[in-house]
This record gives C-alpha cells, sequence and structure tokens, in this order.
C-alpha cells in the first residue's frame, strides 16, 4: 500500500504507517501544495491514500489525480470545509479527520486569548520591550476581570463545552450559549441559559467566544451589525474558522472602539489578514496555533494513521466524516 502526505508532520502517526509496511511519501515542500502540485504529485503514482491537512483543497480534480484505487482522503483536522464531500461521495472514497483529541487544547488556547486580551498581557509585554516602564502605578494599562462576566458560546459542541467548563467551573464565570440545538444536560451542570437568537446572546455578553464550523450558514456570522448588537465592554474570541467573523467589519468595530477587544487565531484569508489590524492595541492575533501542543499534534498524527489503517485492513475508519 501506498500512502502520500501532503507536508511533514508530526512524526508517530508516520512511524506507524511505516510499522505496518507501508511505503510512505511525504512532499519534499514544507509548505502548502499548490492545486497544481499536488496533482502533479498524485497523479499515475498509484496511491491507495492521501494524507491532507486543511490547507489543501481537495476537489474532484485532485480526486481524479489520485486516481480509483485511492480508497481514503484522511483529513490531519477537525474540520473538514476544505474537502468537495459531494465529489468525494460519488468515488467512494474515504474521508476522516481528527476529532476529540484536539478539544482540551484548543479549549486551553481559547482561554488564554480571553485572559491575555481582557488583562492586556500582550499590550503590556510590548511596553516592557519598548522601554517604557517608569514605575507602578494606579492607572497603568488598567484590564478586565473575568471572574463572575457572562461569557456566551456560540457553538456547544466539544471544545464550546470544554470552554464553558473553563469560565464556570474556574471562574464562576455566567455562561449562556446558542447553538442549532439545545442541550438540557449542559444547562443543569453548567447553570447555563440557552438562547434561540444569536442576537440576544451578543447584547448579553461580556466574553464572546466562537466554536462554529464553517458551513453557507456561518459565514459573517458576526458581522457588523451583530458586532454593534454587542456591548462596548466586550470581547470577541474565534478560535474556529476565520470566515465566521467579516474581518474587514472586526477592524472597524475595534478601530471605532465599538467593541473592547478581540483575541483570534483564525483569518478569513489566511494566512493574509486584514490591513490595519496589526496597528491596533486592543486585538492579539495568534497565526492559527490553537491545537499547536506537542502532545496534541502528535495524537493528530497517530488519529489519521489509525483511519488509514482501518481502512486498509477492511474496517471502517474510526473517524469516518463520509
Amino acid at each position: 500500500m501506498k500512502i502520500f502526505i501532503t507536508r511533514q508532520i508530526p512524526d508517530q502517526g508516520i512511524t506507524m504507517l511505516k510499522e505496518k509496511g507501508y511505503d510512505v511519501v511525504i512532499s519534499l515542500h514544507d509548505r502548502v501544495l499548490l492545486k497544481e502540485e499536488l496533482i502533479k504529485a498524485l497523479k499515475g503514482n498509484g496511491y491507495d491514500a492521501v494524507l491532507c491537512l486543511l490547507t489543501d483543497h481537495i476537489n474532484a480534480d485532485v480526486f481524479d489525480a489520485a486516481g480509483p484505487q485511492c480508497k481514503i482522503f484522511a483529513n490531519y483536522a477537525v474540520g473538514f470545509d476544505n474537502i468537495d464531500l459531494k465529489a468525494a461521495k460519488e468515488r467512494n472514497i474515504f474521508i476522516t479527520n481528527t476529532p476529540d483529541v484536539l478539544t482540551n487544547t484548543v479549549a486551553e488556547h481559547t482561554f488564554t486569548l480571553m485572559l491575555a486580551i481582557s488583562h492586556r498581557i500582550a499590550e503590556a509585554d510590548r511596553f516592557m520591550r519598548g522601554g517604557e516602564y517608569k514605575g507602578w502605578a494606579p492607572m497603568l494599562l488598567l484590564g478586565n476581570d473575568l471572574s463572575g462576566k457572562v461569557v456566551g458560546i456560540v457553538g456547544l459542541g466539544r471544545i464550546g463545552s470544554r470552554v464553558a467548563h473553563h469560565a464556570q467551573k474556574g471562574f464562576d464565570a455566567k455562561i449562556i450559549y446558542y447553538d442549532i440545538k439545545r442541550n438540557e444536560e449542559f444547562e443543569k451542570e453548567f447553570f447555563a441559559e440557552f438562547k434561540t437568537n444569536i442576537d440576544n446572546l451578543l447584547e448579553e455578553t461580556d466574553f464572546v467566544s466562537i466554536h462554529v464550523p464553517l458551513l453557507d450558514s456561518t459565514r459573517h456570522l458576526i458581522n457588523a451589525e451583530r458586532l454593534n448588537k454587542m456591548k462596548r465592554s466586550a470581547y470577541l474570541i474565534n478560535t474556529s474558522r476565520g470566515p465566521v467573523v467579516d474581518e474587514k467589519a472586526l477592524f472597524n468595530a475595534l478601530k471605532n472602539k465599538i467593541i473592547k477587544g478581540a483575541a483570534i487565531d483564525v483569518f478569513e484569508n489566511e494566512p493574509k489578514f486584514e490591513k490595519g489590524l496589526e496597528k491596533l492595541d486592543n486585538i492579539i492575533m495568534t497565526p492559527h496555533i490553537a491545537s499547536g501542543t506537542e502532545e496534541t499534534r502528535q495524537a493528530m498524527s497517530r488519529l489519521a494513521a489509525e483511519n488509514i489503517i482501518s481502512v486498509f485492513e477492511g474496517k471502517e475508519p474510526p473517524n469516518a466524516v463520509l
């Protein structure tokens, strides 16, 4: 069996595949492959599986280049909006992802961003490095507490639920949430309140944390109109998908102090971001690293390998999306 991996990933999953005796080929380019490069790498090489990344756009042309013998595209990510599922279904190709293993890590990063923006950590660091500190002062870089505040969770999946756990159990925050369906068990455990309308959540929340997948219905879910519904003292946190937030509208909201601050790990047109954001003090930006710990990225590598091995052994992959 032959496997193509579109970019170097942590080694544990690769080792698992090689120990099974599979022929593993890894792209020599440590960057996102252009569509033409990916097609060229796959065409005529008889790969039985492709381990791809969220940054790879997998469509009908790519599937056809891989050929009819290719049984699975194993996505090294929890999301899979980079893959044309309809085209995959038409060709009877398994599509898998790597859920669960990154829940805690992304929730931790989300919470790190919440605390960092509200306590002005990045600003304070720049202040120190710039040699501006002249001594303690009672009004110097005043931030905001998270304890006891209202945290709004938009999208109550695994990660959103874990963020709510940290906020309520650790910081006595009041939890309100919006999702396509209600979860009464969650409400009982975390004394949470369900909102049937996202606008109502935005109007009441001190910290808004986004945890929805990228769908047609969630693209620009947070737009200029909805940013205007938020408190002027509120913070927006996004570790889900960049296009969920209208980045131009976010820039205007931050620049004009419509909201107090934002902390985001994902961007609408990665790796680019809205010009001017880098000049604002009331935003923290991280380069899509919410799942970026050694433990989690190795676990993702193992899980992607397990999905491939299961298919090769005639079993249902543990994390089949399709």
